[in-house]
């Protein structure tokens, strides 16, 4: 019985076990980078910035490591 893998997500090449749900490493860099600009967005009510100061919710953004 064969195993059936899903494609990746990017560039719909047959997926690789190491960089899985991704073909390449490239794959799974242009993924990252998308969630780091506007690519993706998790749904939700939009959200004015004074809202979020005034709510003390911008906190956890100002954090130093």
């Amino acid at each position: 019985m064969t195993k059936i893998t899903k494609p990746c997500p990017i560039c719909k090449k047959p997926c690789s076990s190491e960089f899985k749900p991704f073909c390449s490493s490239r794959c799974r860099d242009r993924d990252l980078a998308k969630w780091f600009g506007d690519g993706y967005a998790v749904p939700g009510e939009p959200v004015e910035p004074a809202e979020i100061a005034a709510r003390g919710m911008d906190s956890d953004l100002n954090d130093d490591f």
